[in-house]
């Protein structure tokens, strides 16, 4: 068995990245493995190590047809009762995730008084803009459909008020958890009450299974509000590891989701080849 090494996690995100963007094209092992410097050979088995499928199966994942194949055999209805027991803290995976929300009043601030560290990352579904308060990750955004500009334009407008700095060495350590480099991984959630409720019922829904919109507006006690709920799910700022990415339509399509459809495809088909390999994803 080839030994995973350190690098391979960027090769990884590279060919994610690439057959992503070209879904539902199926892309041959010799073109996906050409374009990250690898044999066929070496990168069939290391793609399968690190993912847990070959890279013709995770392909298959990507088809446009996957969501209603998870909508069927992997609908996880949440309880409400459930929902509004959860702990402050929960293991997610393979990663431990510690979550913080701000207060209504804070909120209403827009940010004022608060410093918020950014930085560029890489990521298996492509490049990420991080946002962290001293308390844990605020923002996460995914830019390979939206463009650098627009995500930090979007992610600036949500917190108006605070102090913006560049500083990486602040929350590498949060954001290499979260994408199952091991560790923990810290949320501080700031919103409004309704959407951390809506955020708080996300985290319910396990890997490798989806919920609706309609579920969710029954987890947080308003069964008629969907569309609300579909707003609060497209306002989610922590992307991945408060996971709108599993919320779909009733009727299973993908839905909306607010840093592309290709880049919740590519983590709904991660996330589908890991459940089924017995392995666990992060967030």
């Amino acid at each position: 068995m080839t030994e995973l090494q350190p690098y391979h996690y960027g090769v990884m995100a590279r060919a994610l990245d690439e057959m992503a963007a070209r879904a539902p094209e199926q892309l041959s092992l010799e073109d996906v493995a050409a374009g990250v410097g690898l044999s066929p050979a070496h990168f069939q088995r290391v793609f399968s190590q690190w993912v847990g499928v070959s890279p013709k199966r995770y392909q298959q994942y990507l088809a446009l047809d996957h969501a209603k194949t998870l909508l069927a055999e992997r609908h996880s209805v949440l309880d409400a009762a459930h929902a509004s027991g959860l702990s402050g803290a929960g293991r997610l995976h393979d990663l431990f995730l510690r979550w913080e929300a701000m207060s209504p009043g804070e909120y209403a601030r827009g940010g004022a008084g608060l410093e918020i560290a950014w930085g560029q990352f890489e990521s298996p579904f492509g490049p990420v803009l991080a946002m962290g308060t001293g308390r844990g990750l605020c923002g996460i955004a995914f830019t390979s459909e939206t463009g650098w500009d627009a995500a930090m334009a979007d992610m600036r407008s949500r917190w108006p008020e605070a102090e913006l700095v560049e500083a990486p060495e602040r929350i590498a350590a949060w954001v290499e958890a979260a994408f199952g480099a091991g560790g923990e991984a810290r949320i501080h959630m700031i919103g409004a009450p309704f959407q951390i409720k809506v955020w708080e019922a996300l985290l319910q829904v396990p890997s490798g299974h989806v919920t609706t919109y309609s579920d969710i507006a029954a987890a947080v006690g308003n069964p008629r509000a969907v569309r609300a709920v579909g707003t609060a799910v497209g306002r989610n700022p922590v992307s991945w590891l408060i996971p709108c990415h599993r919320a779909m339509r009733k009727s299973g399509g993908l839905g909306g989701y607010h840093w592309g459809l290709g880049v919740k495809r590519a983590m709904l088909a991660w996330e589908s080849a890991r459940f089924e390999a017995g392995g666990v994803a992060a967030g």
